[in-house]
């Protein structure tokens, strides 16, 4: 049953990418929800006007927005026109999504989970500094999410090193010249180890034999729980955010049976994301390791 459902799933994970492609370039929602279409465009949008600002200082222009709404719509749609920082922005925008609907339902905090809160008041001074990091890189997400923006810095470092080659193809259009002084701004600027997935990985892993506790939403908080779910069961942080979607359940179950939860322990998890699925009978027959086969199995799958 679990392979079936699984199955099912990667169907609907292989088809996020074209359909996400087709609805940025045209105005047929029906396929994805409003909300998550607008603020996958506001996000590109907003990386594209942090990019061209960086431009318009290094041509020394007096005006703060130098560039016109077609120049931004222009490099936004060559943004999105990269499958993965289009798919990373759909998956940042469904964590928004799902970060705002347990705070209505089960009031988990976006920002200060219980957990954050004890590891900011940790006696490991290496620990609370790391901990007060991703306290403020949490907090600016949600204020910039709520406005459908994102920090260019917390791309992740593959995704910002192509979106600055997009940019630099852009601006070369412009100014060769200065497209190449824009673009060094930009590389100089980025430092991988304090984008937000980064803090949040490097976070779990210097809570040790800690981190278990971080796969508990209630009290780790929603990226948090993210991070330490897709470090501990082996999954791309992106595919972790779309398994908390309700026809990826189990994907979700198998992904917090293979980090090391108990059988009875993922299904506590799972009324948070959708308490009308349904585990198999014998669902407390299939071993961790069998979990994580089955998960690679199903990523070859969703890859072709």
């Amino acid at each position: 049953m679990l392979r079936q459902e699984l199955a099912t799933g990667d169907a609907l994970l292989s088809s996020i990418e074209p359909i996400l492609g087709y609805l940025l370039t045209d105005h047929d929602h029906a396929l994805f929800s409003d909300e998550i279409v607008s603020r996958v465009r506001g996000m590109s949008a907003d990386l594209a006007q942090q990019m061209l600002s960086v431009l318009a200082e290094a041509m020394d222009s007096s005006e703060t927005h130098a560039f016109s709404e077609e120049a931004v719509g222009a490099l936004s749609e060559a943004l999105t026109g990269d499958r993965d920082i289009a798919c990373h922005c759909h998956a940042l925008a469904v964590e928004t999504q799902l970060t705002g609907r347990l705070e209505r339902r089960h009031g988990i905090d976006p920002v200060l989970s219980p957990l954050l809160q004890a590891l900011v008041a940790s006696d490991n001074d290496q620990v609370a500094s790391l901990a007060m990091s991703v306290l403020t890189t949490q907090a600016r997400f949600i204020q910039r999410q709520r406005r459908m923006e994102l920090v260019l810095s917390d791309l992740p470092a593959n995704l910002f090193h192509r979106a600055v080659e997009k940019f630099s193809q852009f601006a070369e259009g412009v100014s060769a010249e200065h497209a190449a002084v824009a673009a060094g701004k930009l590389r100089q600027s980025y430092d991988e180890r304090a984008c937000r997935p980064a803090l949040l990985e490097r976070l779990v892993n210097e809570m040790g034999n800690g981190s278990r506790a971080a796969l508990f939403v209630s009290h780790a908080g929603v990226a948090i729980f993210l991070s330490a779910l897709a470090s501990m069961a082996k999954q791309p942080r992106d595919t972790v955010i779309l398994s908390t979607n309700e026809q990826q359940s189990a994907r979700l179950a198998l992904a917090l049976l293979a980090a090391g939860l108990k059988h009875a322990e993922v299904e506590q998890q799972l009324i948070y994301f959708n308490p009308e699925f349904a585990l198999p009978a014998d669902f407390s027959m299939v071993r961790a390791d069998q979990a994580a086969s089955l998960l690679a199995e199903s990523d070859r799958a969703v890859r072709g």
